[in-house]
């Protein structure tokens, strides 16, 4: 590795450059982010190498693969070039005049939750701010949000959730942090007219039927299979699909069972053709949490979205709750 000599004649530019083709795993596109050509992308990772004494990247496919010295260097540098820009930048972030993108990754149900109050606070508060929502795929964004490729994550992380925790309890600084925005309920959807629908659901009869089972990653095995494992049950699950508006719909017209999250039912539009049942058997809360990476933490600009989407959060269980209030005659 670099001795202190070498530290002191590094061109720390090599450094953004290096920061790039990490994050892009890619040096064509590493080059057009940088606005250089990708020889000049070449040259200064071959300058780079000579500093670190290591290879950092290889050719892999279409793109390059990190080195086990590149992995263990890029959160620090990633970091100190964070903390560089945010203070080189101003600190107060303007919504009313601000022309910003952010990219939020998260579920379908949580979209139908969050994105109508993030709209209302768009159009009144920040009319030059743009979001971009992609796809969920994963109970751990973490990558997505270390390459850059999401802003901010939110949905049901309880395995991330659980291990932050556990690194913060060690006094260590955990490189993600993480905020509760509402808890969820998650209900067995079925069709208006199922055979079940008519009777209570009991756990034997709940085995006993076919299943469509909602899963970001396509593993047909998710926390409901996990519960019942816990009770040396199963069940049959013979679909799945990544997305739960896909789920409802499908639900409505077969006689398959799935389990959606309670609030996602009431805004798919085809309510009246379903009916919900409690799921019987005991499963673990479900958390709905904001998820971001640590070099974000004190920027002005982030701050702002966290709160944006703590406050359309809020606002989406007010709606609900007022339009679950009985309507009393004058």
């Amino acid at each position: 590795m670099m001795n202190e000599l070498n530290f002191r004649t590094l061109d720390l530019n090599l450094l953004r450059v290096f920061d790039e083709v990490m994050a892009e795993r890619n040096l064509t596109r590493a080059a057009h982010n940088l606005a250089m050509t990708q020889p000049a992308v070449s040259n200064a990772l071959k300058r780079l190498r000579e500093h670190l004494g290591d290879e950092l990247v290889r050719r892999s496919g279409y793109g390059v693969e990190a080195t086990p010295v590149a992995q263990a260097l890029w959160p620090t540098v990633r970091d100190a070039l964070a903390q560089l820009r945010e203070s080189l930048s101003p600190a107060d972030f303007d919504p009313s005049t601000a022309g910003k993108a952010f990219v939020l990754a998260m579920a379908d149900a949580t979209a139908a939750k969050l994105v109508p109050g993030l709209v209302d606070l768009l159009e009144k508060e920040a009319p030059g701010v743009n979001l971009r929502v992609v796809p969920l795929t994963t109970r751990d964004p973490r990558e997505l949000l270390e390459s850059g490729s999401a802003d901010l994550a939110v949905g049901h992380f309880p395995g991330v959730i659980a291990e932050l925790t556990a690194i913060h309890l060690q006094e260590h600084t955990p490189r993600f942090l993480h905020q509760r925005l509402y808890d969820g309920e998650y209900v067995v959807v079925m069709r208006r007219d199922h055979p079940l629908a008519g009777q209570p659901l009991t756990i034997d009869a709940y085995c006993a039927a076919r299943h469509l089972l909602v899963s970001f990653s396509g593993r047909p095995f998710g926390f409901v299979d996990e519960a019942l494992s816990a009770m040396s049950r199963q069940r049959r699950v013979v679909i799945t699909v990544n997305q739960f508006f896909t789920a409802g719909r499908v639900v409505a017209s077969t006689d398959l069972l799935t389990v959606l999250p309670r609030h996602f039912v009431e805004v798919t539009g085809i309510e009246s053709a379903l009916t919900l049942r409690e799921l019987p058997l005991p499963v673990p809360a479900v958390h709905v949490d904001a998820l971001w990476h640590r070099q974000s933490a004190h920027n002005g600009a982030h701050r702002w979205l966290r709160q944006a989407v703590e406050r359309a959060a809020r606002r989406g269980f007010a709606d609900a709750a007022a339009d679950a209030a009985p309507t009393i005659a004058p």
